[in-house]
């Protein structure tokens, strides 16, 4: 197993070239395989044990959200953790950092990247599993923010986007069936071999309606979670909402942690 690496924590003080170098080089630690402790069989089920008879893992959601200053301008990023076991919450924490950078696509990380690290700095239990909204390995230098947070924690990491930022699906991906999942694979766009793969399209919920569809998310490895098992774990922590439940109750809570702060 590896170790943690603060040394590739996002600096957004960095050049453009600077911060995609530093992506090549997360990217080049990344671990794009299963390389985990827990039994995904037991994410969400409340009764479940593992093999040697203790708790199932804990699942960690992240989401973000901003806050404005007085001119109306998002001058600081929220980031909002929730911590669950077996399907149930045990911790909630969220932190606000300034924001130093504008978005720009690609460099999600060294816009978010602090408030995030942040807030995980606050859980007072240990992850086994990080899920973020956002991209892992399905990214320009396959280091997305689940990917980059991944190694920078060396916690198992997922990203689960809801648009596909690069790459290929290799078939058609509009109205899916409920757990399908079709291959993302690298194009010209990405730093890797063409063909790569890089996830899943993975559908999670879908209308009873030949007329209205809703879009799969794209799922993908962010550190130490293999493609196939990371649209397994999507899927199994999936509910009634399209969103994996983790993820979903951190961008819930990021709504209610802004209500702190006047927004």
């Amino acid at each position: 197993m590896s170790q943690p690496r603060p040394d590739l924590a996002p600096d957004p003080g960095l050049s453009r070239a600077e911060m995609e170098a530093l992506q090549r080089e997360v990217a080049d630690v990344a671990v794009f395989e299963d390389d985990f402790a827990f039994d995904p069989a037991t994410l969400s089920n409340p009764l479940a044990t593992t093999a040697s008879g203790g708790e199932p893992p804990v699942v960690v959601g992240v989401d973000q959200s901003f806050l404005t200053n007085a001119a109306g301008e998002q001058d600081r990023g929220l980031s909002a953790v929730v911590a669950t076991r077996g399907g149930e919450v045990i911790e909630r924490v969220h932190a606000v950092t300034g924001l130093e950078i504008p978005y720009i696509p690609g460099l999600l990380s060294f816009r978010e990247g602090g408030p995030i690290l942040a807030a995980l700095e606050e859980l007072s239990v240990d992850p086994d599993l990080l899920l973020f909204d956002g991209s892992g390995r399905i990214h320009f230098r396959q280091a997305g923010i689940a990917t980059h947070m991944g190694v920078v924690r060396d916690v198992p990491s997922i990203g689960v986007a809801k648009s596909l930022l690069c790459g290929r699906p290799r078939e058609d991906t509009d109205g899916l069936p409920v757990g399908s999942r079709v291959a993302i694979e690298a194009n010209a766009r990405v730093d890797a071999p063409d063909g790569t793969l890089l996830g899943y399209a993975v559908q999670t919920r879908q209308y009873d309606s030949p007329n209205r569809h809703i879009n799969p998310l794209y799922v993908s490895s962010g550190h130490r979670v293999g493609p196939e098992t990371a649209a397994d774990i999507v899927l199994e922590l999936a509910t009634s909402y399209k969103l994996p439940e983790p993820v979903r109750l951190a961008d819930k809570y990021a709504d209610e942690a802004k209500q702190e702060f006047g927004e």
